[in-house]
This record gives C-alpha cells, structure tokens and sequence, in this order.
C-alpha cells in the first residue's frame, strides 16, 4: 500500500512541475534559407557533427525547380535526302517510270527489245547504280559537316578546377585569427558578431520587438518568429529567455553568392528559457532557477560591405 502511495506522489510531482522549456526563438524548428546550400547539410563541426535538413523555406527545392523549368521542343523532323534533292528526286521516278511503261507496252524495260533492250537495261541500272552513289556521297557530306569540330587541331578541354578546400574548423569561443572556408574569410569581428546577434536575436524575441527583430534576421525567418509570438499570444503565455552566454561554436562553411556572403556557424549555448502564464504569472515550462543549453546551426548572410542578419536555424 506504501509502495503505491509512493508512486502516486512521484507521478503527482512528475506531472505538475515544469517542463523544460524549447520556446526560444527558432527552438526546435529547421527553418530559413541557406542560399543555393539550402537543401545540402552543413559540413559537420566538433560543436554540431549532425545537422536536421531544413524542412520551411522560401528557398524552392530542387525538385520544384525542375517543375517550373520550361521543358525544351521536341526537335522538328529532318526532311528525307530525296525532300532536299527534288532535282535527283524526279530524275529517278522519270528512269524508274520509263522503264516500266516500256515493259507495259511490249517493248522491254525503257523501250528496248531483245539484245537492244537488255543494253537499255543495263544502262538505265548503271544510270541508276550512279545517281545512288551520288546520293550516298551527298549524304556522307551532310553528315560530316553537322558534327561539330573543335576550335584547333589537337585541342583538348581544359579540365574543371576543383572545389577549394575547406578551411579548418575555427572555435568561436576561442577568437583569434581570421579563417576562410569555401573561398570567404571569416575575421574575429564576424565571430563577434555572430555570438552578440545570438544574445540580441533571443532577446528581442523575449519582449516580442518584431521592430528590432526586423534589424537582425531575413524577411523570411520575421515571419517564423511572428508565427511564434501569434501562437503564444494565442495560449495565453509568454517565452522569456534570459542570460544568453555562448559555451562554444565552429565555423561551419562560409562562401559568396553574387553580392550576398553567407556564414554557418554551429553554437552552443546556454540561458535561462521560462514560459509564463500571462494572467497570472505562472511558470508553464522551463525553471527560472536551472540553466538550459542547446545546440543549433545558425546561417547570417550580409549584403557586400553590409551588416550579417540571421537567416536559417537548424537543430543539431
């Protein structure tokens, strides 16, 4: 009887303390744009060595785009060898035609009787064993002329250069020197603006400033956020994500798109993350008092000479 008092109160306390909390901005979502990446994984990291693919974005898929694109005319038929020579054309059916009025009317094949007319014969097939060749010779002209020849004699393709290696994988946490992964240097400044927009993203999320959100993130991940906000608003509650400190971070992959740079980084950091009850105050998930760390990739793009803004969030 003890034993199952015992239970009861454990499953009693189980079920009406908080939960741990995943309401942050972007937590547990894979969203946003990665550029022409978008659909590809980012390179593993020793912070995130798996990343979820990103499952809402205005970038379209690969498959789409194969949709939309205009599928190419069926090639127009090639007219025959006797359609491009009319002249050889009649001059055939006129032999061919002759030939057999003569054998029609009593007068062998072209007009010509006995001996006379097997030489008629043998001459009309001889006219006729020409014109084919001539026919084969014109043929084999055309053909060779419609295969493209290369700009010099001898001349080779020069081989595709390859891909540049990836750079090693630079620590956030730790600073120090600039680094170039996928051809674009990543410097300090850019690692410290990345762990102060994590601090800024999170907590302009936490006061629901859409207005100071629209400064640090893409159109597009706005609009995920706002989504957020709408839904919590909807519940009655509020997320509230304080003391932001990132606990370490790699560079991922960092490359150039026109005039747009990209850089994804994989953080892990540590807040505190509570919902609250806007009616009465009440903690509805999370716990004020302990500390909670995640782990995400976060994609900034900024325009040449630009600001970085966030524009993707995937969980590792």
């Amino acid at each position: 009887m003890k034993i199952k008092h015992l239970v009861a109160a454990f499953a009693a306390i189980v079920l009406l303390a908080p939960a741990v909390a995943d309401a942050r901005a972007g937590g547990g979502t894979n969203t946003g744009s990665r550029g022409t990446k978008t659909q590809q994984a980012p390179p593993p990291t020793q912070t995130a060595p798996t990343a979820k693919p990103i499952e809402r974005s205005t970038t379209p898929t690969n498959q789409q785009q194969a949709q939309a694109a205009p599928r190419p005319a069926a090639p127009a038929a090639q007219p025959g060898f006797f359609q491009r020579n009319p002249f050889l054309s009649g001059l055939m059916g006129g032999i061919v035609g002759a030939g057999l009025i003569g054998m029609l009317m009593g007068g062998g094949f072209g007009g010509f009787s006995g001996m006379a007319g097997m030489l008629g014969l043998l001459v009309q097939l001889a006219l006729i064993g020409g014109l084919g060749y001539l026919a084969w010779r014109l043929f084999k002209g055309r053909s060779a002329a419609a295969v493209p020849q290369a700009a010099y004699a001898g001349a080779t393709p020069s081989p595709v250069d390859a891909p540049m290696a990836r750079s090693t994988q630079t620590m956030l946490a730790g600073g120090g020197a600039a680094a170039a992964a996928g051809g674009l240097a990543i410097a300090k400044e850019d690692f410290e603006a990345f762990e102060t927009m994590l601090g800024g993203v999170q907590g302009a999320y936490s006061q629901g400033d859409l207005g100071r959100l629209r400064t640090l993130v893409t159109p597009e991940m706005l609009g995920y956020f706002s989504e957020q906000l709408s839904a919590n608003a909807s519940r009655g509650v509020e997320n509230k994500i304080e003391a932001v400190k990132l606990e370490q971070g790699d560079l991922s992959e960092a490359w150039r798109e026109g005039d747009i740079d990209y850089a994804t980084v994989a953080m892990r950091f540590s807040m505190t993350d509570v919902t609250r009850r806007l009616s009465d105050g009440t903690v509805v998930e999370g716990n004020p008092a302990v500390r909670t760390e995640a782990t995400e990739i976060w994609t900034f793009l900024r325009s040449r000479g630009g600001s970085w803004i966030l524009s993707a969030i995937q969980q590792a």
